[in-house]
């Protein structure tokens, strides 16, 4: 079986499956979620509804958090909120992020 090098929990040498970070990648992506408000080093970003776009093969899930930006968090629910779809869309400014497929003109 094909092995992926994935730094998944923050352990750099853990090796998974290719089919693990699959299984990552269709949980987590286009999900609504925020960050655990209790780690310190995602404080910027509490309160504010994120939409992952995908998972990579590393582990992490690149968030866009409607700043036109997107961030790579591990997916994992130690880091990450799933919300429910239909509350977090009232939150989520779909037009105000840059994974469009066909943005708007600016300006």
């Amino acid at each position: 079986m094909p092995l992926a090098w994935c730094t998944l929990y923050n352990n750099p040498m853990n090796i998974i499956p290719i089919s693990q970070c699959e299984a990552l990648k269709t949980e987590w992506t286009d999900q609504l979620v925020t960050v655990k408000p209790e780690r310190p080093e995602l404080s910027r970003f509490a309160n504010v509804v994120g939409r992952v776009i995908t998972v990579n093969y590393n582990g992490k899930a690149l968030i866009d958090f409607q700043d036109g930006g997107w961030y790579d968090i591990t997916a994992s629910e130690e880091y990450l909120t799933k919300l429910n779809p239909t509350e977090a869309k009232a939150k989520y400014n779909a037009k105000a992020n840059s994974a469009q497929p066909v943005p708007e003109k600016q300006g």
